[in-house]
């Protein structure tokens, strides 16, 4: 496999060429990521352009419509999955409100569902207010010193064959540790339940192969992705056609539009067809020319991931060396994604403050993470410094941070 031409990379983000962003180093990405050119360009040419109402009889508005066919083809394709198995909403939280609401009418009494306290609250809350409906809702619950999800304590929350929906992350954005989906879902299928899985805090890795992890429901971020601010559903047709509508009623036999209960921001999804041509055109740069979206999108996932583990494993190394910190999730960058958070003796956003005044910029808080640090002993009121990264980054970028944290902690 080549390695990541990184120069290539950074010419298709207008932020490195932003004087604004001169001498900055970025590693706050895991709240949200640069655009890629591809994003912005479609975004400025349908306000432009296409602003008008779409799938109408006229120039502009059919190609506005045509636009976001492309985005839900294009992403579907690279996904593995059907065009219509994907839609769009204003967030991942609002998109898994509207999902409980349909598991909610669409339950037999004495249902159950499972969910994490390694999420984020947008894969947890939601379910969990459906306990105050009276649905059984059972905790999966990390271990407190790791952050780990044991598989095995999954199976006895199954056993009793009770449970319809397990809902859990690809990978924590606090723990950062990438949990083994494909593996999960079939033990929920076994159970005779569906698997609905977060992929906020992975997606912006590489964009996963949805069909051979097998999940019912994947859900991401394009904003974290490099597009605009929208959330992403891949829902199958098996268990969107069980579920009652969300939307309107006319627009219950079109897959796509079943769990969209008002107009979808028409300007943002055509605008997220740019991720899937960035993607493509990473794809050709360092592959030449594949037919098969599905291969081009697994080749680069893979491009991503080998570049961000060379880049995760020298901070990982030198942060677990620290005796002032507490490192969250595993210590091995094959085990996660580049999404670090340290635990400090102090309040971090000093920290993060410091960091900032020398062209570091991260974050720090709870995330909305909070399940999680509490569960690991944290106190969710001081938080974490948070370090995350995407393939954009370079070597030079992680030497400036540990150079920087070396000098501030």
């Amino acid at each position: 496999m080549p390695s990541l031409d990184l120069r290539y990379v950074r010419s298709q983000f207008p932020a490195f060429q932003s004087p604004e962003l001169r001498d900055q180093v970025f590693f706050e990405n895991a709240g949200g990521s640069y655009a890629c050119a591809p994003v912005i360009d479609r975004l400025t040419r349908f306000y432009i352009n296409r602003k008008v109402q779409p799938y109408g009889p006229y120039e502009a508005s059919r190609l506005g419509g045509d636009e976001m066919d492309e985005a839900r083809t294009r992403l579907a394709a690279l996904m593995g999955v059907e065009t219509d198995e994907v839609s769009f909403g204003p967030s991942t939280s609002a998109n898994t409100y509207v999902l409980a609401q349909a598991f909610l009418r669409g339950l037999e009494p004495g249902a159950a569902i499972i969910v994490t306290n390694q999420d984020h609250e947008a894969n947890s809350g939601p379910w969990r207010r459906l306990e105050q409906d009276g649905v059984d809702v059972r905790e999966w619950r990390v271990d407190p010193a790791t952050g780990h999800l044991d598989p095995a304590r999954l199976a006895d929350l199954l056993a009793d064959g009770r449970v319809r929906l397990v809902c859990f992350p690809h990978c924590s954005n606090v723990v950062g540790e990438i949990n083994p989906v494909a593996e999960i879902v079939e033990m929920v299928h076994e159970a005779g339940a569906f698997a609905c899985v977060d992929g906020v805090s992975y997606a912006p890795h590489g964009l996963p192969d949805v069909g051979a992890l097998g999940a019912d429901i994947y859900l991401f971020s394009a904003y974290k992705v490099y597009g605009p601010h929208q959330g992403i559903m891949v829902i199958r047709r098996e268990l969107a056609q069980k579920l009652p509508a969300q939307g309107h009623w006319f627009n219950a036999d079109t897959l796509y539009k079943r769990f969209t209960p008002a107009g979808p921001d028409h300007a943002q999804v055509a605008a997220s067809a740019g991720i899937a041509d960035y993607i493509d055109a990473l794809h050709d740069h360092h592959f030449g020319a594949e037919p098969d979206a599905r291969t081009r999108g697994a080749r680069v996932h893979d491009l991503m991931r080998a570049h961000e583990a060379a880049l995760l494993q020298p901070l990982l190394d030198h942060l677990a060396a620290r005796n002032d910190l507490r490192l969250l999730g595993p210590r091995d960058a094959a085990r996660r994604a580049p999404t670090v958070a340290v635990a400090l003796d102090r309040a971090p956003d000093g920290v993060a403050a410091a960091l900032a005044a020398r062209g570091i910029n991260c974050g720090a808080g709870d995330f909305y993470a909070r399940r999680p640090l509490e569960a690991m002993g944290i106190d969710p009121a001081q938080g974490v410094l948070r370090l995350s990264f995407v393939h954009y980054t370079s070597f030079d970028d992680v030497a400036r941070l540990i150079e920087g944290l070396d000098a501030t902690l």
